[in-house]
């Protein structure tokens, strides 16, 4: 024994992904990223991404060129799509804005 610790078995932590921060409020960030791509996830656990036409004050979300992620995977492609309000969890610009 030469005093030295033991080889660490361990893999190397990975590094957790950037997170941009706003300092902004969120009907600024709702109002920056009409016209872009973004994710909307439902309560379900289901996933929009699409580009965000318009949406109201109730939440009630319109979208193009959306596609349905279930499980990472895509299962529908919708030209247009329209999603009420009360299902929404929350919205996410799917580029750095």
């Amino acid at each position: 024994m030469d005093g030295a610790p033991p080889p660490h078995s361990e893999a190397p932590a990975a590094t957790a992904p950037q997170v941009q921060q706003h300092t902004g409020s969120p009907t600024d960030f709702l109002k920056g990223v009409v016209g872009k791509r973004v994710i909307v996830r439902l309560t379900s656990g289901v996933d929009y991404r699409g580009i965000l036409s318009c949406l109201d004050g109730y939440m009630n979300i319109a979208m193009e060129q959306t596609e349905e992620h279930v499980n990472g995977v895509v299962v529908n492609r919708y030209g247009d799509a329209f999603i009420r309000g009360n299902n929404v969890l929350y919205i996410s610009a799917a580029e750095a804005l």
